[in-house]
This record gives C-alpha cells, sequence and structure tokens, in this order.
C-alpha cells in the first residue's frame, strides 16, 4: 500500500463517479439501475464545473486508484453574527472502500480538509456525522452542536 494525499482534478472525475455510486450503496443499502444511471448521467457535469471552486474533493491514492474521498462544498450566504464572512464549508460523502478502513486515511483527508478550510477564510465547516464517522471528527475536533431549528425538508 503507497497512500498519497492530494485535492482531485477534472482528471479524477471517472474516479469520484465511482466512489459516489460506492458511497450511496453503502450508505443505503443498495442504488437502482435508474438511480445509477441518473447519477453517472448527472454526475460528470456536476463535477466539470464545481470541482476546485464551489467542491474541494480530498483524495487518498493508492498508487493511481482513488480509494478513499471527502468533500468540501463551499457555500456563501448572506453575514450573519455568527459568519461574519458568508462564507462555511459543509462536508460530504466522506468514503473509504471497504479493504482501506481502519487505517488512518479518513482521518488524514479530514486534517488536510480542515487546514484547507482555515487557509481559505472559512467562517466554520459543518458535516452530518454516521456513528461511525462521528468518533474520526471528534478527534479532529469538530464539536457535536445543539440545534436551536428543528431539520427539515421538503422533497418533490
Amino acid at each position: 500500500m503507497n497512500i498519497k494525499y492530494d485535492i482531485a482534478d477534472k482528471n479524477d472525475i471517472d474516479e469520484l463517479i465511482r466512489l459516489r455510486i460506492a458511497y450511496m450503496i453503502d450508505d443505503f443499502g443498495s442504488v437502482s439501475e435508474e438511480e445509477k444511471i441518473g447519477m453517472e448521467k448527472q454526475l460528470p457535469d456536476y463535477f466539470s464545473r464545481k470541482l476546485g471552486s464551489e467542491l474541494i474533493a480530498f483524495v487518498a491514492r493508492d498508487e493511481e486508484k482513488i480509494v478513499s474521498v471527502a468533500y468540501l462544498h463551499i457555500i456563501e450566504m448572506p453575514a450573519n453574527s455568527i459568519l461574519l464572512n458568508g462564507i462555511y464549508g459543509d462536508v460530504l460523502s466522506v468514503y473509504t472502500e471497504p479493504e482501506y478502513r481502519n487505517k488512518g486515511l479518513c482521518t488524514e483527508l479530514m486534517k488536510n480538509l480542515v487546514e484547507y478550510g482555515k487557509n481559505k477564510g472559512l467562517g466554520s465547516i459543518e458535516l452530518k456525522a454516521t456513528d461511525e464517522g462521528f468518533p474520526i471528527y471528534e478527534k479532529i475536533g469538530f464539536k457535536e452542536k445543539e440545534a436551536r431549528y428543528r431539520y427539515m425538508k421538503y422533497s418533490f
């Protein structure tokens, strides 16, 4: 195993699509053929437009193969009393291929992600943690947040 850490670019889009689908299968248990086709249709354009600007993909590579990924989605909103510059990050789709888990890859990716966010002047970085990921994020310095608001969603 020869792991190298870096930030993905547009040459990595096929690998990022593969890992995004693997993440969805891992997170939801399965992906239908229709859902897979839909993701394969939407993701190339999305990554082409957003990667490197609004979406930063921190990756771990074993040789040329990406085996772990963590996305930082950079969001700008109107400034408020707790986010004076209006810019924050949201961590998305942290995933490590099963045979590479428990080797510290995610921890290293998240440290790189946090350092990047600090250097870019983000006001904060948020994430929603699974039970498996919670100890990793807590170790890095993320704190569980008491919500004043209730999480709600409207789906079409």
